[in-house]
């Protein structure tokens, strides 16, 4: 069965629970869609606001503090929410890629360990983090077990260790300078791996399929032979199809595919959402010419307008409400609803941080428009 473009980005809006808001519980609501990226600690709540009925941020700081949904370096090598029944088996998973990209870095390998000297301590720091650490004291510990210069190694440490992020405050449940604690799983180095991917394969199907093997190597950031491995050993339990350009994809057996002309409204989107950095091929919701547009030289990824299930321009809080900028015109309808969205989020934002993500705007003045509007808090 060959899908079109517009069918396959139905495909991800559904699952990704941004055709309709749902009425879920945050924990819930973190599974359906996998893995929020949480490399600024507001985007997981910006990214379950554009997604579930009635989300109170305060439902996640709860998610959060009782472990129900945990934080902690994953997909890509960066900073991911996800359900906590999900931590294991994506931690797993991850190992090979965590652990290559770190102890072969020449800022580990430059304190004089090898990587077994770094294996061998994981067992005694998941010990000394059994209540939350700050980096700085968990520096401190490195100098004296080890007696080296502790920058490189917790810098490789805290990445394949299984260590989660702890809970330090508002605005965003985690502040500029993060704790760490313990996940509560044993320290296994990928001994298990191969068959945690096959797990995480079939999760990221749930939540982005139909999708390739290029597309689940790029989800996870692990090596296209892993992936192709983990499809192969899942062969019978899929689907296969054609994508619109001949690419292979897999799903899963009758998940959802709506019809190419189900309508999908408008979104404002926080930086780095996962559905526009989950495929290899990101067309599926960037439109080729924008997608440098909204990729920035150092690979921060902005908040973006959502209109008709693709990137249609980018947006940031101002003095008086949402700057909306369009990469092309939008209809006057469009207008109204991103107008009604930006409402909503200027409430959600005036308890926690109005100017979120301001330390970002340097990027404004690079970003061209065919219209750019003030998306006023309250309306006529």
């Amino acid at each position: 069965m060959r899908l079109t473009a517009r069918e396959l980005n139905r495909a991800t809006l559904t699952r990704q629970l941004l055709l309709q808001r749902q009425a879920l519980d945050v924990a819930e609501g973190v599974r359906r869609v996998v893995a929020l990226q949480a490399q600024h600690a507001a985007s997981p709540y910006l990214a379950l606001w554009n997604r579930l009925a009635g989300f109170e941020p305060a439902d996640l700081d709860a998610a959060f503090a009782d472990r129900k949904v945990v934080k902690a370096t994953l997909l890509r090598i960066t900073l991911h929410a996800v359900h906590a029944e999900d931590y294991p088996p994506f931690h797993e998973a991850m190992q090979p890629s965590l652990r290559a990209a770190r102890l072969g870095d020449r800022r580990f390998t430059g304190s004089g360990l090898t990587a077994a000297d770094a294996d061998a301590l994981v067992g005694e720091l998941l010990a000394f983090a059994d209540r939350p650490r700050t980096a700085a004291e968990i520096q401190t510990w490195i100098q004296a077990r080890l007696g080296v210069p502790p920058k490189g190694v917790w810098w490789a440490l805290r990445s394949y260790a299984p260590l989660l992020h702890a809970v330090t405050g508002r605005p965003w449940s985690f502040g500029a300078r993060p704790a760490y604690v313990a996940a509560g799983i044993a320290p296994t180095l990928g001994t298990a791996a191969d068959q945690a991917l096959k797990t995480l394969v079939l999760r990221y199907l749930e939540g982005f399929g139909p999708a390739s093997v290029a597309d689940v190597a790029q989800f996870a950031l692990v090596s296209r032979s892993r992936a192709r491995g983990a499809m192969d050993a899942l062969a019978g339990a899929l689907e296969r199809l054609t994508g619109p350009d001949g690419t292979e994809l897999f799903d899963l057996p009758g998940a959802p595919r709506p019809a190419a002309d189900t309508p999908a409204p408008p979104r404002l989107l926080p930086m780095w959402d996962n559905i526009l950095l989950a495929y290899a091929d990101r067309s599926r919701v960037i439109p080729p010419d924008y997608r440098k547009l909204v990729t920035r030289s150092n690979g921060d990824v902005l908040p973006t307008l959502l209109v008709d299930g693709a990137v249609a321009g980018v947006w940031r809080p101002v003095e008086g409400g949402i700057e909306a900028t369009a990469f092309h015109p939008l209809p006057s309808r469009t207008w109204e609803e991103l107008a009604g969205e930006a409402q909503a989020l200027l409430a959600l934002l005036a308890g926690r941080e109005p100017d979120v993500y301001r330390r970002h705007d340097r990027w404004w003045a690079a970003v061209p428009s065919a219209e750019v509007r003030i998306l006023p808090e309250k309306g006529p």
